[in-house]
């Protein structure tokens, strides 16, 4: 019988706190697994015995042996084509994953099939953005009986911890350009433009953000039926936010495409340590309740967002494990709505909900 859960990518900033949550669950059948058994061996000595350490090169072909025992895979590693994830569909395992690059996940999309005929579920857009924000938009979708418009705002605290691939993620997508829909018809837009403002509420105020290529702006358009959905991104420094948007607006972005540039780029965000070590989500949505305009707004605001990640993460990858999903491949918020992943949000994490600026939860 299958009982085993292998987190790629597991001995990571993210994939470590998924793999201590779930080894409190599983103790003894959650593996951290990746390229170097010793990571993973050193990561697994710390916990006891409840994660064990596994060497998984998914960039190679992998035997179906080594899954013989898995029923769950959990992905913290982004990845360059389905070979891997085919080849778990195709023994029936469970997939959850944490990355956010949309062009590989709308690839996951087309495996729907796939894994529907192997009795597989997989869960995509788990974390923060995506994740998250996606049930935060679908909350609010739900409250109306029209939604025209999703607007979606991610504000990321300087002094808060973020993994090397999460570093790597946000500077490859500052000089991108990336296409959106409105109104039906395509258009292609660059991040860190098309600066707007929202309010984050009495402690944070008013901030403005910029446009992101965030993947869940691309998942919610393709399966929420709503005409206009974007996500925009700015930091807890209203400087690093305007100087990021005034290096964008002089085209300073396309040194980035220089390796020493990245690499000096990645190297200076990895050491930033000012501000708060904090995160903020806001959505506004406009749209109609019978013949009423109105605007929903919901607001998520905590500490430290690689641990929201992780907690989002394991809380899906145990209701995967033990409950008898759809097969198939979805993303978040079409198998969860945020009340039921709430319990296992950290303390410190609030919400609220308004709607026409009178809070309702």
């Amino acid at each position: 019988m299958k009982n085993d859960i292998v987190v790629v990518g597991g001995y990571g900033h993210v994939g470590k706190m998924i793999c201590r949550d779930l080894g409190e669950l599983y103790p003894g059948k959650v593996y951290a697994a990746g390229r170097s058994f010793s990571r993973a061996e050193q990561f697994s000595s710390i916990t006891n015995g409840k994660v064990r350490p596994l060497q998984l090169n998914i960039k190679e072909a992998v035997d179906p042996d080594i899954l013989k025992d898995v029923k769950l895979v959990v992905m913290c590693l982004d990845q360059a084509d389905t070979e891997f994830v085919r080849t778990c569909f195709k023994s029936g395992i469970h997939y959850v994953d944490v990355s956010a690059n949309d062009s590989f996940l709308s690839q996951l999309e087309g495996l729907h099939a796939e894994a529907a005929a192997s009795h597989a579920t997989a869960v995509l857009s788990i974390g923060l953005a995506p994740g998250l924000t996606n049930l935060l938009a679908l909350r609010a979708k739900q409250l109306m009986d029209q939604t025209n418009v999703i607007d979606i705002f991610i504000m990321l605290g300087m002094g808060d911890q973020h993994g090397q691939a999460a570093i790597e993620w946000t500077v490859d997508n500052l000089s991108t350009d990336f296409g959106v829909v409105k109104d039906g018809s395509r258009d292609v837009v660059s991040s860190f433009t098309d600066g707007k403002k929202t309010d984050f509420g009495s402690e944070l105020g008013r901030r403005k953000a910029y446009r992101f290529n965030f993947s869940d702006q691309h998942a919610l358009t393709r399966t929420l039926n709503v005409p206009f959905i974007s996500t925009r991104l700015c930091f807890d420094s209203n400087a690093v936010t305007g100087l990021l948007a005034w290096l964008r607006a002089l085209g300073m972005f396309r040194l980035l495409k220089l390796k020493t540039i990245r690499k000096a780029a990645i190297q200076l965000f990895g050491k930033m340590r000012f501000g708060k070590e904090m995160f903020a989500v806001k959505v506004d949505a406009w749209g109609k309740r019978g013949q009423e305009d109105v605007l929903v707004e919901s607001f998520l605001q905590g500490i430290n967002e690689a641990k929201i990640t992780a907690k989002v993460a394991a809380s899906v990858a145990d209701r995967v494990y033990n409950s008898a999903l759809l097969h198939g491949v979805y993303h978040i918020h079409q198998l969860f709505e945020l009340e039921s992943l709430f319990p296992s949000f950290p303390p410190e994490a609030t919400i609220e909900t308004r709607i026409n600026g009178k809070t309702i939860y």
